[in-house]
């Protein structure tokens, strides 16, 4: 198996795909509103996916925060809402916001599963900080580290109690970057006092299972390198100082955060520490490359994956209607 997750190239496997997959065995795949269509040919596609590895756990995830971030999209699926709202009902009533956040995240697993997906990129863990980038904006919980973190922890849980594997991210926190790290490289001055904010909540919930790094320097830690790219960041703070021992992934290597090609990029955050490179976008000839490049999974990082993928479960859930419902009457309480 290969430390890496490949994204698709359209809503089915080419043949060239599923030759390439068959020899490569990455360790999962990543959804994107390209490869969705309706709920017949995600099951389909998803099943084939399992098939082609004879994994019933199989890593296959999306980015489906709700708000702006949405690959699965009506009229086929509901809209979600994004992290902010909860933040704003905690400032009314914190135990209603926690209520209606494992809701929505039960909600969205159901959803998910539905169709074959396994884990979803959330949630945000990012504090979120006066004057920075708006790329987190209204993704994150708030700006109160143990608010993030409540909220947070009940989105982890909500998303298991729906079969459904969460991912922390972004380690160690994305939330006072000034620029967008789609499009270029945010680099973070905060001394190391200041960045206690930062990591408070990953700390709180480092026993998740699943956790996703930023391409974000912090010069406090690591003035060369981005996060994702450093082996001090991964080791001495993500490892060490939060204590997180579940799978970490990188960001996507497609973003311009980076420079280089993206095989050579895909090997720098495996040896830098992340347990898995996650290459976004399908296409062939950079996949080819991260599978030439990369060596085979480590033990420990297999290890991982496979105690993550182990740590969702079946619920004795209401209807999907009633989650929303419940969720939504919660929301009503927050001021138009």
């Amino acid at each position: 198996m290969k430390p890496v997750i490949f994204g698709l190239s359209g809503e089915t496997l080419t043949a060239d795909e599923r030759a390439f997959f068959a020899e490569a065995q990455p360790a999962g795949y990543i959804l994107f509103k390209r490869n969705i269509a309706d709920r017949a040919q995600v099951r389909a596609l998803t099943d084939e996916l399992r098939a082609l590895h004879g994994r019933d756990d199989l890593l296959i995830m999306i980015d489906q925060e709700g708000g702006r971030v949405a690959r699965m999209q009506a009229p086929v699926w509901p809209s979600f809402p994004a992290g902010a709202v909860f933040d704003r009902l905690y400032d009314i009533a914190p135990s209603s916001a926690i209520a209606a956040a494992r809701a929505n995240a039960r909600a969205l697993a159901l959803m998910l599963a539905e169709v074959g997906i396994t884990v979803d990129a959330l949630p945000l863990l990012d504090v979120r900080q006066a004057g920075a980038s708006d790329i987190m904006g209204d993704r994150t919980l708030g700006a109160e580290p143990m608010r993030v973190a409540a909220l947070g922890r009940a989105v982890i849980e909500g998303l298991a109690d729906g079969n459904v594997v969460g991912i922390v991210k972004h380690m160690p926190g994305h939330g006072r970057a000034l620029v967008d790290s789609h499009l270029e490289l945010p680099v973070v001055h905060a001394g190391t006092e200041e960045l206690e904010t930062d990591l408070a909540p990953f700390r709180a919930l480092k026993d998740a299972p699943m956790g996703m790094t930023a391409h974000v320097v912090y010069t406090a830690w690591d003035a060369d390198r981005a996060a994702s790219l450093s082996p001090i960041v991964i080791e001495e703070i993500i490892r060490q100082r939060i204590g997180f021992d579940g799978l970490l992934m990188s960001d996507d290597l497609d973003m311009k955060a980076l420079k280089g090609s993206i095989p050579e990029l895909a090997a720098g955050v495996v040896a830098a520490g992340c347990d898995l490179a996650l290459n976004c976008w399908g296409r062939m000839d950079d996949m080819v490359g991260i599978a030439n490049l990369l060596p085979e999974i480590t033990p420990a990082a297999r290890a991982r994956l496979d105690r993550a993928m182990g740590s969702a479960h079946v619920a004795d859930l209401p209807p999907f209607e009633e989650l929303l419902a419940t969720r939504d009457t919660l929301l009503a309480l927050v001021p138009a």
